[in-house]
């Protein structure tokens, strides 16, 4: 076996052969990589040689770019603010609702008393949400700022709000409420350069947890207003303040929403990053053919003529540019039934619009197809054109969507509404109304919960409720998954269907919807006729033969006639 080169003759190897413009591998000369995806001799990949940077050193440079493209495509593009839309009204909707689960083992607890705990619970904070109290502008309730924050995070990559504690504005009975931040005003003090614990506005600690944000007091693109210089109350455009990540004694002070992509990534991504250059010319190229076809359609005839201006000279004797002005200034007016007076030799040709073009429909649903995808939304859903769609595939799409939508939930979660219901759970423990013993040797079994959003919708509503009545029936599911699957508390739902029969018993009406209900029960529980095979012959008439008894009967008859 051949003994492996040394270091010093693999470096003077690689040197020679690189020198010479000839590819190397592990020291040694080859005609391609050993993967053709990593090959710098190819056509298709030799100008293809992107950096291998650091989620930040990839990111960071770039992210103003990429924000204020993606607002741009938001507010000029129907569809790109569509698909923004869209995903809100899938993932928050009408805003997340509190399920509280109080975890009644470990706190050594009933299961009644957790539901009376829950019911307790969720009635306070359902109150504090209703309300714009929850919002230090006054302005929204808590599903407004939902919707503002995950709006915020789509666009943005990040979402950034500020847990306030404002007795004086006591509004609601509660000190807690929310200041949302654009995340434009999160970033180094004085725009300083990137420090090994400081990025991106983020300090850091040695494993990457966040210590403290850096705020700027206003907004950077406050100065199109002519609002910059210092102001007499100490907001002045170039001025940060340090907001450390929790209080001395561990309550939160920023919450931020962001989604990462890579490990080490300090700052989020905006959703249009992977599809903004295909939005882009995909714009473009609609905004060209609207164009044209408008500049077709303001040509309705040509008129020719073969003679060149020595011909018409000869043929008018004179001076041909006075005839050309007359013609020039003559108008035909186009009109059902009109005859058409030319001009000697010239020729009327009717004009054919060649725009839009055939292939035009086809090329951009394929290039929204591709939209689609990097957007993790079903074209359908993106384009709302559900005419090429059946059943089957329709549900398909839509089932893999809520999958996204789910997952996204998920994060809004577990990122925002979680931290907001503990922030707030800890005043009206406080306060006492709601009562927690041992709560702060214990907070996390106190604070489980579930968050419902709004339901996934039935695209045949007879089958799908059909669907879920198996699966209750046979076990494979429950009335609060299939409940929470609609965006419903299980429980709410039981309790008011109580309150629906106790009131039909009452009027006398319930007896009645009984037996309506019972034919149609017994009609799908009877089990189904047999069926006879078409090719079988018709079976004939057997006459049965007479029991032994019955014929002793007969002769005993006959013998006494």
């Amino acid at each position: 076996m051949k003994p492996l080169p040394t270091a010093t003759e693999v470096a003077s190897r690689r040197a020679l052969l690189s020198a010479n413009g000839e590819t190397v591998f592990y020291g040694w000369n080859t005609t391609d990589t050993a993967y053709a995806g990593a090959s710098r001799i190819r056509k298709e990949l030799a100008t293809w040689n992107p950096p291998m940077g650091s989620a930040d050193s990839d990111l960071l440079p770039d992210l103003g770019t990429l924000i204020s493209r993606s607002r741009d495509l938001a507010r000029n593009h129907g569809i790109a603010s569509s698909a923004i839309q869209t995903t809100i009204d899938n993932v928050v909707g009408y805003g997340l609702r509190l399920s509280s689960t109080p975890d009644y083992r470990a706190l050594g607890q009933s299961k009644e008393w957790a539901h009376e705990w829950a019911r307790n619970t969720e009635s306070h904070f359902r109150a504090w949400t209703m309300t714009t109290g929850c919002d230090a502008a006054d302005l929204l309730n808590f599903s407004g700022l939902t919707s503002l924050m995950f709006r915020a995070m789509l666009l943005n990559g990040d979402a950034i709000a500020l847990p306030l504690w404002l007795p004086n504005r006591n509004r609601n009975g509660f000190a807690t409420c929310l200041q949302l931040v654009e995340s434009d005003r999160l970033s180094n003090p004085q725009y300083a350069t990137v420090r090994e614990n400081l990025r991106g506005g983020i300090e850091t600690d040695p494993y990457g947890a966040p210590v403290a944000y850096y705020i700027r007091k206003t907004h950077p693109g406050d100065f199109m207003l002519g609002l910059s210089g210092n102001f007499s109350s100490g907001y002045g455009s170039d001025e940060w303040e340090r907001i450390p990540a929790y209080t001395k004694w561990g309550r939160r002070r920023v919450i931020r929403l962001h989604e990462m992509d890579r490990t080490g990534q300090t700052r989020g991504t905006p959703l249009f990053a992977p599809v903004l250059e295909q939005f882009k010319m995909f714009d473009h190229y609609q905004r060209t053919e609207l164009q044209c076809a408008i500049v077709n359609a303001l040509v309705a005839a040509v008129i020719e003529t073969p003679m060149d201006p020595a011909s018409i000279a000869e043929m008018v004797g004179g001076n041909p540019n006075e005839y050309i002005t007359n013609k020039n200034e003559y108008r035909v007016q186009l009109r059902g039934g009109a005859v058409l007076p030319l001009y000697p030799g010239d020729k009327f040709q009717s004009f054919t619009p060649s725009r839009p073009a055939a292939q035009y429909s086809s090329f951009v649903e394929t290039v929204l197809r591709h939209i689609a995808t990097g957007l993790n939304m079903p074209y359908e859903l993106l384009t709302k054109d559900f005419s090429k769609t059946t059943y089957a595939s329709a549900r398909a799409a839509l089932l893999e969507a809520w999958r996204y939508f789910q997952t996204r939930r998920l994060a809004i979660a577990w990122a925002w509404c979680q931290p907001v219901y503990e922030l707030w759970l800890e005043e009206a423990i406080s306060i006492g109304l709601v009562d927690a013993p041992d709560y702060y040797k214990s907070p996390g079994f106190y604070q489980k919960a579930k968050w419902l959003g709004p339901g996934r919708g039935w695209v045949d509503p007879v089958k799908e409720a059909q669907a879920a009545q198996i699966r209750i029936e046979n076990g494979f599911s429950t009335m609060e998954a299939e409940c929470a699957e609609q965006g419903l508390d299980w429980q709410e739902q039981i309790e008011q269907r109580a309150v629906e029969i106790g009131r039909m018993k009452e009027l006398g009406i319930w007896d009645d919807l009984m037996q309506m209900r019972a034919p149609a029960q017994a009609v799908q529980l009877s089990a189904p006729a047999p069926v006879t095979e078409p090719d079988a012959p018709p079976q004939p008439d057997v006459p049965e033969e007479p029991e032994e008894e019955e014929e002793e009967d007969q002769e005993e008859d006959a013998d006494a006639a």
